[in-house]
């Protein structure tokens, strides 16, 4: 009887030793790659510039895909919320995003530069840049412009975490960074 129980014991032991030395490692690097610890409520700052909006760029990494607003001049003020539309700024037309959440940005810039020209105007209010083939990101759109703020619709797969921040550079520009994780 005594050999029975210890035959079993060493079985049940090997069994439980084996079991992790196959599951953990597939997962376990899975997801150390990608954790974040952002989550997806409301983010600002409250900077003060006069900044104008030179060009909306996108990027896709392997966690998260990456919305960047090169602006002239120091960093600037942003708001980032989610939204259930959005609509165009001053107007209130509904401007048409792409996806099953919707990213509102207001960037706290100059509609007109030093000159009195229009200092963004885009090609295509619709399509700020191309993010064919990203994970997260479906549109990035121009909801327009009001007194001392640009708007930005940013259409996305699902309401998931991101993250806002300013850096400097390149030259005396800055850039305002929206990076959108691919899960939670």
């Amino acid at each position: 009887m005594k050999l029975f129980h210890s035959i079993r014991t060493t079985i049940a032991l090997l069994a439980v030793a084996a079991v992790p030395a196959v599951a953990v490692p597939a997962t376990a690097s899975a997801a150390t790659g990608c954790q974040t610890a952002w989550g997806s409520l409301p983010e600002a700052s409250t900077r003060v510039s006069t900044a104008t909006l030179a060009t909306v760029r996108a990027g896709r990494h392997a966690c998260f895909d990456r919305v960047v607003f090169d602006v002239t001049g120091t960093p600037t003020s942003y708001s980032a919320h989610y939204v259930s539309n959005v609509f165009r700024a001053g107007a209130g037309h509904l401007v048409p995003i792409r996806g099953g959440a919707k990213l509102e940005i207001m960037l706290g810039v100059r509609a007109f530069n030093d000159a009195g020209h229009w200092a963004f105007q885009p090609a295509n209010d619709s399509e700020l840049a191309n993010v064919a083939g990203f994970r997260t990101v479906r549109q990035i759109a121009y909801a327009g412009d009001t007194e001392g703020a640009a708007w930005v619709g940013i259409g996305l797969r699902a309401r998931l975490p991101f993250r806002v921040f300013t850096l400097d550079g390149p030259g005396s520009g800055s850039r305002v960074v929206v990076d959108i994780a691919h899960r939670w």
